[in-house]
């Protein structure tokens, strides 16, 4: 195998036996393949290719009863155990809102997908993985110890395509930029103070051709402010202290996912910020993050604030807010952590 040769499926096989200590992301990195190529090469022995739908699979994720569900970017992971309930679906955008599964999908985002059988020791872990286009990860559900084994089964033999080839092949992935394009920081201002719900900020970017971290940079710091990178660990400590729920949002090309309520269990591990809560583990590569920013957005409620840090590249790791009721304002304690928050150090001209 050269550099120029992708692996042929025995190969990746090879290779995964020959260090079976190596976390799976990091073999398909240093194979140069995607993820989603190097649970392909073991269809036919430990994984099945199933129908990428995510609106078939809502149709019947209900059924398997508590699972883990878990969604990441690359340096994000966002965990969180309990039931798929209260989904609705189009073909545009599905929603699930379980008291603590909670989930905003993107349907045409999700390409490929396969059910999953691992040996640890005797037990057997079983789980459904869905990826998109470029073969990145967008969602998996892993069975625990109370779900509906028989459930799982049955939606594999309802789901399990015709096709069922070792070989995969990536779509390239879109760039999409973050650059400022041509509107003004007048325009953008004035765009951003008639904003009168959150929902409502992503459409303004697209309407003004400004990638969301050039916006951030640009809008003046009575709506943005730049912290110091030690800032997302200093604000779980103060929620976890003052016990305050907070919403924290991973996402990807395909999907949301959101904890909402308190924190307790905050622990660093190497270059991980980590949250090893009862039904909730993040793991955050604090390493990775190039960019924090404090974002103020005009609501019809008064003003929310977030907590946003973003990757050398641009792109957005994850996003915090104070939990709030619809209707109400912010909470005064959550304002009064994200104000207290150490700010970056302004660079001398």
């Amino acid at each position: 195998m050269t550099e120029q040769t992708r692996p042929a499926p025995a190969e990746i096989r090879a290779f995964r036996a020959e260090n079976p200590k190596m976390r799976e992301r990091d073999v398909a990195a240093q194979l140069k393949i995607s993820e989603a190529a190097l649970v392909a090469a073991e269809v036919g022995i430990s994984a099945i290719r199933i129908d990428a739908s995510a609106v078939k699979l809502l149709e019947r994720v209900a059924d398997l009863g508590e699972v883990m569900a878990l969604s990441r970017n690359e340096n994000a992971v966002h965990e969180k155990i309990g039931v798929y309930e209260n989904i609705s679906t189009d073909m545009h955008n599905a929603i699930v809102l379980g008291e603590n599964i909670d989930l905003r999908i993107f349907p045409s985002r999700w390409a490929h997908a396969f059910a999953v059988t691992k040996k640890d020791g005797d037990t057997e872990r079983l789980s459904l993985q869905y990826f998109d286009k470029t073969g990145s990860a967008v969602h998996k559900i892993h069975l625990r110890p109370a779900s509906n084994v028989e459930a799982y089964h049955r939606i594999v033999a309802e789901l399990k395509l015709a096709d069922q080839s070792q070989e995969f092949a990536e779509a390239e992935a879109s760039f999409s930029s973050n650059e400022g394009g041509n509107v003004t920081q007048e325009e953008l201002r004035d765009n951003w103070s008639r904003l009168t719900d959150t929902h409502e900020f992503f459409g303004m970017l697209k309407r003004l051709k400004i990638g969301r971290q050039a916006a951030v940079r640009s809008v003046g710091d009575d709506y943005a402010w730049k912290l110091d990178n030690t800032a997302t660990a200093e604000m779980m400590q103060a929620s976890v202290k003052s016990g305050l729920p907070i919403m924290c949002f991973v996402a990807n090309s395909g999907i949301v996912q959101i904890h909402s309520g308190p924190i307790f269990n905050i622990q660093p591990i190497g270059p991980w910020l980590n949250i090893l809560d009862e039904t909730f583990h993040l793991h955050l590569r604090r390493d990775r993050v190039a960019e924090t920013w404090a974002v103020r957005k005009p609501t019809k409620d008064g003003h929310v604030t977030s907590l946003e840090a973003y990757d050398a590249d641009g792109n957005m790791i994850i996003q915090f807010f104070g939990k709030r009721k619809e209707g109400s304002d912010e909470r005064a304690e959550w304002r009064g952590i994200m104000e207290s928050l150490p700010r970056a150090a302004s660079v001398a001209a």
